[in-house]
């Protein structure tokens, strides 16, 4: 499915009553660079309708946190505010959490952005939580304060607000949530988002972030200077094939998610969960070093991931 394709985001109106253009396109565009298949053309329409009105909302809320908008200040137009906004991303975040109140019921009118009007329908549709939504406002907000993460736990607290917000908006969306299906998708989402992490070393650094816990990187005698190197040394590559088999274990504990689930949802669940292990298999093909750029899997490992975890995960009912 090309991203995006049959989503038709309808303009919001810009200050003064003119048409703003339309940005959601190209937002939606990016699903084409994930991981895993954000909303493949095998799930019903409805499903694929909405797993990408909740990516564009995630997607957009990460562009705003990092920087990544498209130039011209379109985006802080429609929500409402002046084009040199743009910039200002706690402003930029501030903007968003009121335009996704107004999804949720607000009483200053309908959403602005053109990607919180698609929104609307999904999350009444399905009773989507707005607090999902609110901690991925949250996790970029402390992107905007915090820069580097002591200890392990310290950095799954983001992840619970940065990706498993994620995974449980997807089990509301099909109607499949649970406790313990809850339990396994956080653990999925928190690997995914330590995949992310390992492969953007690099790209997080020159926005001065490190997602590596600092007490591992002590562990492994790995300092900043380090990661600023063109390629890896091996205490660095240590270090990252440690936080691999460390997502290995995450994505083990959550594989049962895929079993307890039957037809296209599994099959769904499944590239979740085979990309993620593709990704690191990338990174372990690439030596563990991250640092030239981030190792990326070929289509033909993903699909063959995903198939052996189908293969694997253990059906329950």
């Amino acid at each position: 499915m090309t991203p995006g394709h049959g989503l038709r985001h309808p303009s919001a109106p810009a200050p003064g009553g003119a048409p703003a253009p339309d940005t959601g396109d190209a937002t939606l565009a990016k699903a084409a660079s994930e991981n895993f298949p954000v909303a493949p053309a095998f799930l019903p329409r409805a499903w694929r309708d909405g797993l990408m009105a909740v990516y564009g909302f995630a997607r957009l809320v990460d562009d705003i946190g990092d920087g990544d908008l498209a130039p011209g200040g379109r985006d802080a137009v429609l929500l409402g505010l002046d084009p040199a906004a743009a910039d200002d991303r706690p402003a930029m975040l501030d903007a968003l959490q009121a335009d996704l109140l107004r999804v949720f019921g607000g009483t200053d009118g309908p959403p602005r952005h053109p990607l919180m009007l698609a929104l609307q329908p999904v999350a009444r549709e399905h009773r989507l939580s707005p607090a999902h939504f609110l901690g991925l406002i949250e996790a970029n907000r402390q992107d905007q304060r915090v820069a580097r993460y002591a200890t392990y736990a310290e950095l799954l607290g983001y992840c619970e607000l940065s990706a498993n917000t994620v995974g449980r908006l997807v089990l509301e969306l099909t109607g499949t949530s649970t406790p313990e299906r809850i339990r396994r998708s956080d653990a999925i989402c928190t690997a995914l988002q330590i995949v992310e992490h390992l492969q953007d070393v690099a790209e997080d650094l020159g926005r001065d972030r490190i997602y590596l816990p600092a007490e591992d990187m002590r562990r492994f005698h790995v300092t900043e200077a380090d990661l600023k190197a063109p390629t890896a040394g091996a205490s660095v590559r240590s270090l990252i094939a440690f936080e691999t088999e460390r997502a290995y274990g995450l994505l083990d504990e959550g594989t049962p998610l895929v079993g307890s689930v039957h037809g296209r949802l599994r099959l769904l669940l499944a590239g979740f969960v085979g990309g993620g292990r593709a990704a690191l298999r990338a990174i372990t093909a690439a030596g563990f070093d991250v640092l030239p750029g981030p190792p990326k899997p070929t289509r033909g490992l993903l699909l063959r991931e995903v198939a052996a975890v189908l293969r694997t995960a253990p059906r329950k009912g």
